[in-house]
C-alpha cells in the first residue's frame, strides 16, 4: 500500500468517528486565520478535523492532534476536482504540519510557536501562473516558520505575524488578524506570502461558530490577483480522543 493509500485510509477512518464523537471543548484556541498560523494550540487529546473546498473543485483534509501540552501534529490530504463532474480526479501527495508553542506571552510579550505546514494549494498551474494540465502549485507550502501572536487594543481583536522559509529556500513573512464579536462570528483578514507584491496573498474572510466545537469558514483567497482569486468554504471539528 502506497503512502497515499494509507493516509487516504486513515482519512476515511477517522472522519465518521469525528462526525459520532462527544463535543469537545469550545474551539476557544485559534490556530488558523485563513492559511496564517497562530501561536495557539490545541490542547493534548483534542483532535481538529478541517475539511476545505476551493477551486477547481478540490476538497482538502486536514486532521490535527494534540498529542502533547503544547504540541500538535496532523496529516492533510486533498482530491483534485472530486466536486463537480470531472472525470478526472487526482488524489494529490499528503502532506503534514506540526505545531510547537514554546512561549505561552504575558503583559508585554506575545505568544510564541514554531512549526511546519507543509500544503499546498493551486494545484495545476504552470509557472506562468497559467491553469493548465500541470503538476505544480499556484502557492507552494509554507515550510517551516515561527509565528508570534497576541490580543491587541480591545478584547476580542487578535495579531498574528511571522515568518516562513518556503522548503527551507525563500524567506516571506506573514500577518495577519481576527476579531471575535460575542462569541458567534470572527472577521479575517491576512496577508501572506510577504517578499513581493505580486507573489503576495490577500484573503479575507469570516468565521461562524455554528457550535462550541463547529465552525464554519467562507472566505476569498489571492485578493486582486485576477483568475487567480478563488472563493473557499471550510468546516472544523473539534473533540476529545
Amino acid at each position: 500500500m502506497n503512502i497515499k493509500k494509507l493516509i487516504a485510509l486513515v482519512c476515511c477512518a477517522f472522519y465518521p468517528l469525528a462526525l459520532q464523537a462527544a463535543p469537545g471543548d469550545p474551539i476557544s484556541l485559534e490556530t488558523m486565520i485563513i492559511d496564517v498560523p497562530t501561536a495557539e494550540t490545541f490542547d493534548r487529546y483534542q483532535a481538529s478535523f478541517l475539511t476545505r473546498a476551493y477551486d477547481h473543485g478540490t476538497l482538502m483534509e486536514s486532521i490535527d492532534f494534540g498529542v502533547f501540552p503544547r504540541i500538535n501534529i496532523g496529516v492533510s490530504i486533498a482530491a483534485h476536482e472530486l466536486v463537480g463532474s470531472s472525470n478526472d480526479v487526482r488524489v494529490l501527495d499528503p502532506d503534514f504540519q506540526v505545531k510547537w508553542k514554546v512561549y505561552d506571552g504575558n503583559l508585554y510579550l506575545p505568544a510564541i510557536a514554531i512549526g511546519y505546514d507543509g500544503r499546498r494549494y493551486g494545484y495545476g498551474y504552470n509557472d506562468q501562473r497559467i491553469y493548465t494540465d500541470s503538476k505544480d502549485y499556484l502557492d507552494d507550502r509554507k515550510g517551516g516558520y515561527v509565528t508570534f501572536s497576541r490580543e491587541i487594543i480591545v478584547p476580542g481583536l487578535n495579531a498574528t505575524a511571522g515568518l516562513n522559509l518556503s522548503d527551507w529556500e525563500d524567506l516571506y513573512w506573514f500577518t495577519g488578524m481576527y476579531y471575535t464579536l460575542a462569541d458567534k462570528v470572527s472577521f479575517l483578514a491576512e496577508w501572506d506570502n510577504i517578499r513581493n507584491v505580486r507573489d503576495s496573498r490577500l484573503n479575507i474572510g469570516m468565521r461562524f461558530y455554528l457550535h462550541p466545537s463547529l465552525a464554519l469558514d467562507g472566505a476569498v483567497r489571492r485578493i486582486g490577483r485576477g483568475d487567480e482569486s478563488e472563493r473557499i468554504l471550510q468546516i472544523r471539528y473539534v473533540t476529545n480522543f
